[in-house]
């Protein structure tokens, strides 16, 4: 039974920066791909970071040179750094595993989100 689980999100003021933690169960991070997607109120969903399981350096796809991702696998986790955040980055934020090589539209599994609002 696979289970992807995201914590660190809440309430930031612009400016401020935030780190999200996604622990995984049932499947190791260091055999999987794994993503980081976000999804505001209404709109799309879209991709923000991969570590593919192909061992290769992490890709970010959102705000590339400010936000950072990586992988830990003593703790079967993987992280999202984000500094600088704004009011635009206020969004649900998933991470998301993939038996493939690269991250796609479509994961094999989902978590259920963390909130993370960006607000004065």
């Amino acid at each position: 039974q696979v289970q992807l689980v995201e914590s660190g999100g809440g309430l930031v003021q612009p400016g401020q920066s935030l780190k999200l933690t996604c622990v995984a169960s049932g499947l190791r991070v260091d055999l999987y791909t794994l993503g980081w997607f976000r999804q505001a109120p209404g709109k799309e969903r879209e991709k923000i970071a991969c570590v593919s399981r192909n061992l290769k350096a992490p890709k970010v796809n959102l705000k590339e040179g400010q936000i950072a991702t990586s992988r830990d696998n003593a703790n079967n986790a993987i992280y999202l750094e984000m500094p600088n955040l704004s009011p635009d980055d206020t969004a649900v934020y998933y991470c998301a595993a993939t038996s493939r090589v690269n991250c796609e539209r479509t994961m094999d599994y989902w978590g259920e989100g963390t909130l993370v609002t960006v607000a004065s």
